[in-house]
């Protein structure tokens, strides 16, 4: 099965909690799952996001037991910052970042990668989360908030990836201005966009949509 990106048109939108939720929902079909944080900034000690990954992983996957959450990141940073910026003595290569994701998706049997902030968030002075995903040609879910201003960001990373003829589905995380979500936002995406869902409700056809049924299992 082709990999599959996870993104957010920004930080703090509900990356690893998509992640999570998407690892025990398609380990739970059946289906050896693996997971890459490709970068992970803001780490004094242990990479959290990739701790919290690893963890769910190991309970269905057995070829993760013995890795640590740094084997499932390609680079860590201490400052919480786009990779770029973090990247203070500028050791990152996109070659060491393709290799981590082949090497993890030698163990499993779909390997979800888990981006860094959103879509246009820079890795490299030349090269962006955006990119990776184009390069490596992977099926992208974008989860999106559902706050006030949401409707512009989300449309804003939907022409980004349409710009780069990146094949993708896009979800809310319901979880900021959720009471006011229905009168401010929904309305909006009701008229244009009538089959969008929430996580914590459409992700059973999603998932189901994406799997290959050819793939043997």
């Amino acid at each position: 099965m082709k990999p599959l990106f996870v993104t957010a048109t920004n930080t703090n939108v509900g990356k690893t909690y998509t992640t999570l939720k998407l690892i025990e929902s398609f380990s739970k079909q059946g289906i050896s799952v693996g997971v890459c944080k490709p970068i992970e900034t803001g780490v004094e000690t242990e990479p959290l996001d990739a701790q919290a990954l690893l963890e769910t992983v190991k309970k269905y996957n057995p070829n993760f037991k013995n890795l640590s959450p740094k084997d499932i990141t390609a680079y860590t940073f201490e400052l919480p910052a786009a990779p770029f910026s973090a990247d203070t003595e500028q050791i990152i290569k996109i070659q060491t970042i393709k290799d981590k994701i082949a090497e993890l998706q030698e163990l499993c049997e779909l390997l979800i990668i888990e981006g860094a902030g959103g879509l246009m968030v820079p890795i490299t002075k030349e090269y962006k989360m955006i990119d990776l995903a184009k390069e490596l040609n992977l099926k992208t879910l974008l989860v999106t908030p559902s706050k006030l201003g949401c409707i512009n960001d989300t449309l804003l990373s939907m022409d980004a990836l349409k710009s780069h003829n990146i094949s993708f589905d896009w979800c809310i995380n319901l979880f900021e201005d959720k009471n006011e979500f229905h009168k401010v936002t929904k309305p909006y995406y009701d008229a244009v966009f009538p089959h969008w869902w929430y996580l914590d409700e459409g992700l059973e056809d999603f998932k189901l949509s994406i799997i290959d049924k050819n793939t043997p299992r």
